[in-house]
């Protein structure tokens, strides 16, 4: 059999979540179109027959502003020396190399594993818009192989799978077969809030949000849970709450509906605001919050 893992490593909002949902055919890690969606390494799981392949999502690459940014920049390029391939996702249109692309270039490219490239969302780009991306990031002679997606519709996805597959070591089975993720159902609780914060909230709030499960409390048929939603600023708190606290009911609403469809159980979901100013810089807070191992 044929096992390992692939480092899924781009810059943010390219599609690095959306690609590995895809790939193990279930909703493990949150998507949305602000920066900072992913902030932690999620392990996806694909399995077949012949091979299995843990996939590592990535926080998207950015230049550290605080604690938490540091954070998620060691958490991408961390997984980079222990990979058995590295998947480099992109969805621009235009074939020249960006400088924040180089960065990560510049970073994966004296590694020894093979890379694959992945231009997402070819949906947007006409046929000559893609051969001239295709052409430039080939002229690199970084990648084995060069694939274009539609990460949303599938397309494609099982070429990347078998680019990938063939070059995987044998080895052991590491995780039984439906296992799609090794990260427990509290944690993924706690990234649908946030994720459905992050698609209520207006463009200034998401960066300064963050969620921890106070209670989870699981029994026949029904699963209880209780969460913080934390901001760092005041005036963000009457926000996320919104008029009548329609907002914070939205939220709620919307994210115990998918996890219901996670848990397969009925779920009762109670969700409160705090101020936590600084918690971004703050060790202690990103520690609570799973921002440290």
């Amino acid at each position: 059999m044929n096992t390992g893992f692939v480092a899924i490593i781009g810059l943010p909002n390219v599609g690095k979540s959306t690609l590995l949902n895809a790939i193990v055919g279930e909703k493990i890690a949150i998507t949305a179109d602000k920066p900072q969606t992913t902030r932690n390494r999620i392990r996806g799981i694909y399995t077949d027959d012949e091979s299995q392949i843990v996939f590592i999502d990535t926080p998207g690459v950015t230049k550290p502003r605080n604690k938490l940014g540091e954070y998620m920049a060691d958490a991408a390029f961390g997984t980079l020396p222990d990979a058995d391939a590295i998947l480099f996702l992109i969805d621009r249109v235009g074939g020249e190399v960006t400088g924040s692309e180089r960065f990560i270039l510049q970073k994966i490219k004296d590694t020894k594993s093979p890379k694959v490239l992945v231009i997402n969302k070819i949906d947007l780009m006409g046929p000559d818009e893609f051969r001239h991306n295709y052409e430039s990031w080939e002229a690199l002679g970084i990648f084995e192989d060069i694939i274009g997606t539609v990460a949303t519709e599938r397309l494609n996805v099982e070429d990347v799978i078998r680019a990938l597959k063939k070059r995987m070591p044998e080895g052991p089975r590491y995780f039984p077969e439906g296992m799609v993720t090794d990260r427990p159902e509290r944690f993924l609780a706690a990234e649908m809030i946030r994720e459905k914060t992050l698609r209520y909230l207006n463009d200034e709030v998401p960066h300064g949000v963050a969620v921890e499960i106070e209670k989870y409390d699981e029994a026949p048929g029904v699963t209880r849970i209780s969460a913080v939603i934390y901001t760092e600023k005041k005036s963000h708190k009457g926000i996320i709450i919104g008029k009548d606290g329609r907002k914070l009911k939205g939220i709620g609403k919307s994210a115990r509906e998918d996890m219901e469809r996670l848990l397969g159980t009925k779920v009762f979901l109670e969700l409160w605001v705090k101020v936590k100013v600084g918690w971004r810089d703050s060790d202690f807070m990103l520690g609570s919050l799973g921002y440290r191992d």
